[in-house]
């Protein structure tokens, strides 16, 4: 298969499985950089490669739009809270992975960012 039929592939793909071939992509890369990947990093790649699912993302998105045109319900913003809370969660637990991986390769956190291509944030 050529990789212009494998990128007609991809495109036919939701948004969920896209986001799934893509990590898989991630780690199959990584895994022919190193590989010898011990399951611990391979694990903390996985979930550093996770990143927020598509609903989530689209409705936290749709929901500050209404927040911000000032249209959000009672319950909308409650959602919007739950939403919040969810996504610095697994905001956190992708640092932490970073972190741990970082450790257990023995490099520091920006230069392990920067040898994974993951942009530190922009107010930090």
């Amino acid at each position: 298969m050529s990789l212009d039929e494998l990128l007609n592939a991809a495109n036919q793909l939701n948004e969920t499985d896209l986001e799934t071939l893509v990590n898989r992509i991630l780690l199959l890369r990584a895994r022919r950089k190193a590989p010898i990947l011990p399951s611990e990093e391979a694990s903390l790649l996985l979930q550093i490669n996770q990143g927020i699912p598509t609903e989530l993302h689209q409705r936290y998105h749709h929901l500050t739009q209404k927040r911000d045109a000032e249209t959000l319900t009672h319950d909308e913003y409650e959602e919007l809270l739950q939403l919040s809370d969810r996504i610095e969660l697994l905001t956190a637990q992708r640092v932490e992975a970073l972190v741990s991986l970082a450790t257990v390769r023995q490099v520091p956190l920006l230069q392990l960012m920067n040898d994974l291509g993951i942009q530190p944030p922009s107010y930090a």
